[in-house]
């Protein structure tokens, strides 16, 4: 390509940082050039794409506008830097080698569905990619999990054993080929292969059985018909699938992999095949359907041929579409189950030789393929509120894009929760979220959380000059921070659980802390700074820290946390502490022997064996207990999800204040007290009188939408503060959430509500990271 050289020429030279690597924006740049007849050349460093170009003024200008207004589908530019240089007259424009640099701030990609492109491709029998289950392009396929180092080169990932053919050469090299430079590029002849293995078949884990490629699909496919449970392994670690219509085959699985009540996902082909399970609305089709391709948890479609067992006493199913080519080759008209392949309770798995080792006691056969996995990375799970994205687990086809702060930070690690764990890593302007690594409740799960931060800290060339964790001091990422920290000889800070709440909703909304907030986080279990349980908590809240305005009554847990796995425990506390008598026809007391009623009565009069808890999500879990709807739970906050349940999609009598119960609400002196107990004895007289579970439900969550109204009018009265922030698992309820923040805009308050990370623990990091950053600048 050639340039006219003019008395007027410039050379500028543009840094592009984003996420523009691995999503053909060096093409994209070469076409650019080319249009505009410019000189210079295009190529990745670790801060994003650099490019020198030469030309007239006007041209340049032109060419830098489109830069941006033009880019690539799945680039997304955060900034672009311009440096003038001398004009060395050159006239040809050119794709140049990767510069490796000490300091990384490009951004990685995240692993996407198909494209549309690749799709029709994998499905035309002209096509060299028919049924080829790898097929790829710039504009999809996987990036995060197969990623190693950065720049992100074929050299670099998990693709680097794979020689191309002379076909796929050709197209990697052609800069107008939509494969130019797509790292995992590859074909039938030259790329991954996919085999099919029964359970228990030695060695097959590594050396290829004869059932390969479409015969190993066809294999796959046979074996799911008839009802057998096969794991698939996927983009970010093993599926276990199974078809999801039948009960035989959903409870075999349930029982194999130790998941009594907790609900499955399920994969479906096609919108038109979701909306014969679920209720599906223009945005939620949207969202399915998007190169994210999340689980989404849509309500259930009465009637439907989904297995009853799939999601039981739940009133969504999680759902999401294929987002790789093997998807769409192995799904037809019946929807399948695609759970994590693991145990329960344990990471999910992503190589071969472990999934054989660890998965043969739980599947009747394996379709493996042999591109190796770097990160594992379990599926997102989200829920629509008011149109946007409402995360409950983030992670593939959002990890690592991180949140970019308004303000400068150090490199600094932040370890996350128990629960639901993420961890964050920051550096510049940014905050990376990890993928979620689940409940670190075992050797198995903080070994890979290790492996995980040892990956990030790599992938940025990052060395955190300090660690962050919660104040409790029994969980596994405390004892793992405060050993990682003592190891680099690095300050290990400490933020308290629902501060760091408040703080990550903050910091997702780009504020920059000098104002506080009124932070309101509702939650089941979370380090006070007393030693208590803290969970139902009004804070007024910046970075630098939180005063405890207001929060629910301290009531007695007998147990502590095993009281959270019966819920009629937690409602013969707060029926204790609001001083109602244990009647036999109250659901949590006929659930409760004798026996057990004299040790816990006992334990609450002395307090022996007990613990303070304000935990508005136990709360939630005793009056699911008081109608009768969960006495026991097998998965975390299950009560309170089956309570939910019982609401019709974001119900206007919820919104009703008439139909609410009213918490009393008092000052100690060191804050407002809200007292549930007005609200337990409305629960009680409603139950004998026999009102409906769904009307008694609806009150309730009506009643906590008003008071959350109430206490934020006093404070804005006493404050000046007119903005809330609203955190905390309970928040993921949308009936909660919409009734409150209605609430709450009706008196003329911003509301701010996660859009970016969860409001569960999984987004706690975020808050523990950016209070971090503030410590340690305070030490400086």
């Amino acid at each position: 390509m050639s340039t006219a050289a003019t008395s007027e020429r410039q050379r500028v030279r543009l840094t592009v940082r984003g996420i523009v690597q691995g999503v053909g924006f060096r093409p994209f740049v070469y076409g650019l050039a080319e249009r505009y007849a410019l000189a210079g050349h295009v190529g990745n460093n670790g801060a994003g794409v650099f490019i020198e170009i030469e030309g007239v003024p006007e041209v340049l200008d032109a060419f830098q506008a489109a830069l941006v207004e033009d880019a690539p589908p799945l680039a997304r530019i955060e900034a672009v830097t311009v440096e003038p240089l001398e004009p060395t007259g050159e006239t040809d424009f050119v794709i140049v080698e990767s510069e490796a640099q000490a300091t990384v701030t490009a951004l990685i990609p995240p692993d996407l569905a198909i494209c549309d492109d690749c799709l029709r491709e994998l499905f035309d029998p002209s096509d060299r990619r028919y049924h080829y289950p790898f097929i790829n392009c710039t504009n999809c396929g996987p990036r995060f999990s197969i990623i190693e180092q950065i720049p992100y080169d074929r050299a670099a990932t998990t693709m680097s054993n794979f020689a191309m053919c002379p076909d796929c050469a050709a197209e990697y090299h052609d800069p107008h080929d939509r494969r130019f430079h797509a790292q995992p590029n590859a074909c039938p002849e030259c790329g991954p292969q996919v085999w099919y293995t029964l359970a228990g078949t030695p060695d097959a884990a590594t050396s290829p059985t004869d059932t390969r490629g479409e015969d190993a699909i066809a294999a796959a496919k046979t074996a799911l018909a008839e009802g057998k449970i096969v794991a698939v392994k996927g983009l970010g670690g093993f599926h276990l699938a199974c078809d999801a219509t039948s009960d035989d085959a959903v409870a075999r699985l349930r029982e194999r992999k130790g998941r009594v009540d907790k609900p499955f996902a399920v994969m479906v082909r096609d919108l038109d095949s979701a909306r014969q399970i679920a209720f599906v609305n223009a945005e939620e089709a949207k969202l399915l359907s998007s190169r994210e391709r999340p689980i989404l948890l849509l309500r259930k479609r009465p009637g439907s041929a989904l297995s009853a067992l799939v999601a039981p006493g739940n009133a969504y199913v999680g759902v999401m579409l294929p987002y790789t080519p093997l998807h769409y080759l192995l799904i037809d008209d019946t929807p399948l189950v695609m759970t994590s392949g693991n145990y329960s309770d344990e990471p999910i798995v992503k190589d071969n030789e472990a999934a054989l080792a660890g998965l043969t006691p739980l599947v009747d056969a394996f379709l493996f393929h042999d591109r190796p996995i770097h990160a594992r990375c379990d599926d997102s799970v989200v829920r629509i509120y008011e149109g946007h994205e409402l995360p409950m687990r983030r992670s593939r086809g959002y990890t690592p894009f991180p949140v970019r702060l308004p303000f400068e930070v150090k490199t600094l690690l932040a370890t996350g929760g128990e629960l639901k764990n993420t961890f964050c890593l920051t550096q510049d302007h940014y905050a990376f979220m990890s993928q979620h690594i689940g409940d670190m409740e075992n050797l198995e799960t903080l070994d890979a959380y290790g492996r995980a931060v040892d990956h990030l800290c790599s992938l940025y060339h990052a060395q955190p000059e300090a660690v962050v964790c919660d104040l409790h001091p029994g969980y596994m990422t405390t004892d793992w921070a405060s050993k990682y920290a003592a190891a680099r000889t690095i300050p290990l800070l400490r933020a308290q659980h629902h501060h760091a709440h408040i703080a990550g909703a903050m910091a997702e909304h780009g504020l920059d802390g000098t104002q506080p907030v009124i932070g309101v986080c509702f939650d089941g279990t979370g380090y006070g700074t007393d030693g208590a349980i803290w969970g139902g908590e009004v804070l007024i809240a910046d970075y630098d820290g939180f005063r405890r305005a207001a929060h629910l009554k301290y009531i007695p847990l007998p147990g502590g946390d095993a009281s959270i796995k019966r819920p009629y425990r937690l409602a013969l506390a707060h029926l204790w502490a609001a001083g109602i008598g244990w009647d036999e026809t109250l659901a949590p007391v006929a659930s409760c022997s004798e026996t057990e009623q004299r040790v816990l009565r006992r334990q609450f009069e002395t307090g022996f064996n007990t613990v303070s808890s304000s935990s508005m999500g136990r709360l939630f879990d005793a009056v699911a207990a008081l109608i009768g709807v969960r006495e026991t739970i097998t998965y975390e906050a299950q009560a309170a999800i089956e309570l939910e349940g019982l609401l019709p999609p974001l119900d206007a009598a919820v919104n009703d204040r008439a139909s609410a119960y009213t918490f009393d609400l008092f000052d100690n002196g060191d804050g407002r007290i809200i007292d549930p107990a007005p609200v337990i004895a409305a629960v009680v007289a409603d139950v004998r009188q026999g009102v409906l579970p769904e009307i008694i439900a609806g009150r309730f969550h009506a009643a906590v939408a008003v008071v959350v109204a109430r206490i934020c009018a006093y404070l804005r009265a006493d404050t000046g503060l007119d903005t809330v922030a609203l955190s905390g698992g309970v928040f993921q309820n949308v009936h909660l959430l919409d009734a409150t923040a209605r609430r709450l805009r009706g008196r003329g308050f911003t509301v701010l509500t996660h859009r970016v990370v969860p409001a569960n623990d999984g987004g706690l990091a975020l808050g523990q990271a950016v209070i971090g950053c503030r410590q340690l600048e305070s030490r400086r």
